[in-house]
């Protein structure tokens, strides 16, 4: 992990996100390389992340108070999207551990020694860290998944579900309940090669192959006290300020990371366009204005929503309350945008565009597949229209 301080000088050098801005195109050309043999064979892309982490790409978010960049959100979205033109499934990997060290610059939740321990591990190697809260079957309210208390720690025990880059996390946020006569729901951080883990690969998807998101059993894994989060009981008046933060940083590194697959999406096709003459014309397909103006559809779908996500961002880096209110909308936008995209460059290359020959049909299987990491489209909407309606009529 490349480190850095708050007043760094441009006398100093470049940036140590500029330095690894100028790795990017590299290991986007190095994760395009091996995509289509990790989502064939689902196996999780470890020299993917690898070159991701020897980028420094995978620890960009680490805050300038704990030696790090501290990137902003909006030099994310930059990142994912890049990464996402790449392997979406490295680059969402990439997105959970970025949210998690942004998280933890903004708001300081992990223990002192155990972050440490996690930023000692990312020098050595990629840590990669996500939270672990889906639990198959189980409707929202208390986990399933219970922590017991034993001695100076706690005993957790359960399932969890759609855990993305489960064989190769170093550490995992795990939420469950406490056994205790009022239960209180905390969460638990647990050393990915703790005793009593076992992952179950369940994960067969579409699309994300390669994103290992797997479901983790947990049985009886101890956790130290100092390691178990938010059981204070104390309501805490900037959780809720913070709570809305992680959720938009969310939304809008996820968007991005489609966004980037459709552009992958449209660079194919451009390609294709350029290329190909079917034997009744004499000039490639591009030539024709029903292509061209097919292509321009979907420049603009992209542009638009590029232009809302990465104009978000940096309001959200400043905490606008309206911008942070957003994203939810601006997601369901941009992904919608870039799943449209993708279809309708399948649309316009027929059979080709669905040849298990070419990576269009990829690209279509993984931005489909983003619907995963997002709320339903209803609930944004309601969220949405709620909002509408407390605000009211605009006054004249």
């Amino acid at each position: 992990m490349t480190t850095t301080t708050a007043d760094q000088s441009p006398a100093d050098g470049p940036s140590p996100v500029a330095e690894a801005f100028a790795r990017l195109p590299r290991v986007v050309d190095l994760l395009a390389a091996r995509a289509e043999e990790h989502d064939r064979d689902a196996t999780f892309p470890y020299q993917g992340i690898e070159a991701v982490h020897e980028a420094g790409l995978l620890t960009l978010t680490v805050g300038r108070r704990f030696g790090g960049p501290g990137g902003s959100l909006a030099e994310i979205v930059r990142v994912l999207a890049q990464l996402g033109r790449g392997d979406a499934s490295v680059a969402v990997v990439t997105a959970f551990t970025l949210l998690q060290h942004a998280e933890q610059a903004r708001s300081g939740g992990w223990p002192a020694a155990g972050y440490r321990r996690l930023l000692t591990e990312s020098r050595r190697g990629p840590a990669l860290v996500n939270t672990l809260r889906a639990e198959p079957g189980h409707p929202a309210g208390l986990p399933a998944t219970v922590a017991r208390r034993d001695g100076d720690g706690w005993l957790i025990t359960g399932r969890k579900t759609y855990c993305t880059g489960a064989e190769a996390l170093a550490w995992m946020a795990v939420t469950a309940r406490t056994d205790e006569p009022v239960p209180r729901i905390g969460t638990f951080l647990v050393r990915g090669d703790s005793a009593g883990i076992e992952v179950d690969p369940t994960w067969d998807q579409l699309g994300l192959r390669a994103s290992a998101s797997h479901d983790v059993l947990l049985d009886g894994v101890r956790v130290p006290t100092d390691l178990a989060l938010g059981l204070g009981g104390r309501e805490n008046p900037a959780a809720g300020a913070e709570a809305a933060l992680t959720r938009a940083w969310h939304d809008l590194a996820l968007a991005a990371v489609y966004l980037g697959v459709a552009r992958a999406a449209q660079d194919w096709l451009v390609r294709f366009l350029n290329q190909r003459t079917p034997a009744n014309l004499t000039e490639p397909l591009a030539a024709l204005p029903r292509y061209r103006t097919a292509l321009g559809e979907i420049e603009a779908l992209l542009i638009g929503a590029e232009e809302l996500v990465g104009g978000l961002a940096p309001r959200v880096d400043l905490a606008e309350p309206d911008a942070v209110a957003r994203t939810g909308p601006a997601q369901l936008l941009a992904s919608r945008a870039a799943i449209s995209a993708v279809q309708q460059a399948v649309s316009l290359t027929g059979n080709p565009g669905l040849s298990r020959r070419h990576p269009l049909e990829r690209y279509l299987r993984d931005v489909l597949s983003g619907r995963v990491h997002f709320a339903p489209d209803e609930a944004v909407l309601d969220a949405a229209g709620r909002s509408a309606l407390d605000r009211g009529p605009a006054r004249a």
